[in-house]
């Protein structure tokens, strides 16, 4: 006995899904592309950048924690939610210190990469100018609150990968901020290494290995190579991200 097929439709395309798939799941494997930040393979997926956000006729949901299901019509790449998008990074680019320029990060920062996929000419709204402490207790890691986009990323690859529970965020709208969950709530007295995930999936540059700074001369780095979406469509780059 066949099983009966499982399809949704993004943007006028049939894809195909198994049970238990996100939106978002099934696009990528589909070699379809969702703007997205705070998703990663393998994490529990939060919904927390908004950027993913497609229209199921009037409904709009977040592709990375909706399930797909049979017979879902599904708009991604349009007009208005592409505009919708753009309007989203240029407000997570002015309530952070996000200079691009002199940023170490600079070339293979995801936000950045994003704003050149969004065509994101101008910030638009007036800088925010946050204060925001940084934390260079730790003899390898480095913690720039500033240029956290609050994407959960690192509080999640800490809980669900790496078994330490190093990170949460707390407060919330402006008053949210990134804390570390020592005793002095410093890295420094937490049990983060270089070598966790969480010390690596920063897609900005709020958690940055120290000493290690332009070693990828600018020009070499991954998003001077690649557009954001090779990346994410391609296995193989992705993971050498």
């Amino acid at each position: 006995m066949k099983t009966a097929s499982h399809t949704i439709n993004i943007d006028g395309q049939d894809i195909s899904f198994t049970k238990g798939q996100t939106i978002m799941d099934a696009a990528l494997a589909a070699n379809i592309y969702i703007p997205h930040l705070c998703h990663y393979p393998g994490l529990t997926p939060h919904g927390n950048c908004k950027l993913c956000t497609v229209n199921i006729g009037d409904q709009c949901v977040t592709a990375c924690t909706t399930p797909a299901a049979n017979g879902q019509q599904i708009s991604n790449n349009t007009t208005a939610l592409n505009t919708t998008r753009k309007m989203l990074i240029q407000m997570l680019f002015i309530e952070g210190n996000h200079i691009c320029p002199s940023c170490e990060k600079t070339g293979n920062c995801k936000l950045q990469a994003m704003g050149y996929h969004l065509d994101m000419r101008d910030e638009r709204f007036p800088q925010f100018y946050q204060r925001r402490e940084m934390d260079a207790s730790h003899p390898t890691i480095l913690l720039d609150r500033g240029r956290c986009i609050m994407c959960d990323l690192c509080v999640r690859a800490s809980r669900e990968v790496d078994g330490k529970n190093v990170f949460a965020i707390s407060g919330r709208g402006v008053n949210a901020h990134l804390i570390v969950n020592s005793s002095s709530g410093k890295l420094v007295d937490s049990d983060i290494e270089a070598s966790d995930l969480a010390a690596n999936i920063c897609p900005v540059g709020a958690i940055l290995a120290k000493e290690h700074g332009y070693e990828t001369p600018i020009g070499q780095r991954i998003f001077d190579q690649h557009q954001i979406s090779e990346i994410d469509l391609d296995k193989k780059l992705h993971e050498d991200d």
